[in-house]
């Protein structure tokens, strides 16, 4: 197994989580999203994923290795293909309840805020840094609030239940990123109940940017 990412890439902070969760060893390839003018878009990495961002994950079965980009694509293939420590609820009903959080973080909020989206504003239509991160605050505030009031109904320890799920794998990536960015947390307070709790369990502690091996 290989997880190609980056230290402060969310999609890929996501599956590292679920790889320790799942009592998985995976090599970790860094590829630096900044230097070099973004090393995903190098001939090597591009063979591994055409849309040139993190994470890509090799595995191998019967005919050889093979890789798998998107990390919801990604956490859905371990689940099935690694249960040990499930991350997915076990009836249907709740899977899916736990499917539609985990997209909403990682298909609402994340990509309006990730590293490409914020270069482009910048760069090509001239945002100044304030603008910048009056985007960036907006697009967070919209979908944590509509978050907090969902985990009003659904989380115990965690966003769903008292067992980490694919929905902490995802959101936990994200308040770190609304942390760094100086996002007012205040009135959040079942979300960072939860990120304080993940925090605890080595999984997520050793999961975090400024554990990996290629963070600067």
């Amino acid at each position: 197994m290989k997880l190609y990412g980056y230290w402060r890439s969310s999609a890929a902070y996501r599956v590292r989580i679920a790889l320790n969760l799942k009592l998985l060893n995976a090599e970790q390839v860094s590829i630096h999203l900044v230097k070099n003018g973004g090393e995903q878009h190098s001939d090597m990495f591009s063979q591994l994923n055409a849309q040139h961002l993190v994470p890509a994950f090799i595995d191998e079965d019967e005919q050889g290795e093979f890789a798998l980009t998107q990390s919801l694509a990604i956490l859905e293939y371990l689940e099935e293909q690694y249960p040990q420590q499930a991350i997915l609820p076990e009836s249907a009903k709740d899977r899916a309840i736990v499917r539609a959080m985990s997209q909403a973080i990682a298909c609402e909020i994340h990509p309006l805020d990730n590293l490409r989206v914020l270069q482009y504003l910048v760069k090509e239509m001239g945002v100044d840094e304030e603008a910048k991160m009056k985007w960036y605050h907006h697009w967070i505030h919209l979908g944590f609030s509509a978050l907090e009031k969902q985990l009003t109904t659904t989380s115990g320890q965690f966003c769903f239940g008292d067992t980490p799920t694919m929905a902490d794998i995802c959101l936990i990536p994200q308040v770190y990123n609304a942390y760094r960015f100086k996002v007012d947390m205040a009135q959040y307070p079942h979300i960072v109940r939860i990120w304080e709790q993940c925090n605890q369990l080595a999984e997520f502690a050793d999961a975090a940017p400024e554990m990996q091996d290629d963070a600067s």
